[in-house]
């Protein structure tokens, strides 16, 4: 099974930017879709933004034109740039995977962002 783990998260100010990444331990990597989710504290876990196995990318409206979200097939990576943070943007980000052909996924243990001055 697919081995998950993000890192980037910290703390910034409002207006900031910072870089999550997800490393998938397959080298199957080609085959899965990656979204990354967040979830804040009280509240449902929301899906943030998504790569499909292509490189389809979709997002939320509420990271529309701030957030994008891309992968690296020579180092089995997804990554989330987020520029222009809000203190609504403060939330636990957690990196999901799901082979497309056999549907196997797996959730990373989340990374803590904070947006505040």
């Amino acid at each position: 099974q697919v081995r998950v783990v993000e890192s980037g998260g910290g703390l910034v100010q409002p207006g900031g930017s910072l870089r999550l990444s997800c490393v998938l331990s397959k080298n199957t990597f080609t085959f899965y879709t990656v979204g990354w989710y967040r979830q804040a504290p009280g509240k449902q876990r929301d899906l943030v933004a998504l790569i499909t196995s292509s490189g389809s990318a979709t997002y939320s409206d509420f990271v529309k034109g701030r957030f994008t979200i891309s992968r690296d097939h020579a180092k089995t990576t997804v990554y989330l740039q987020m520029n222009s943070l809000k203190p609504e943007d403060t939330a636990v980000y957690y990196c999901y995977a799901r082979h497309v052909i056999t549907d196997s996924a797996a959730w990373g243990q989340g990374t803590q962002v904070t947006v505040s001055s």
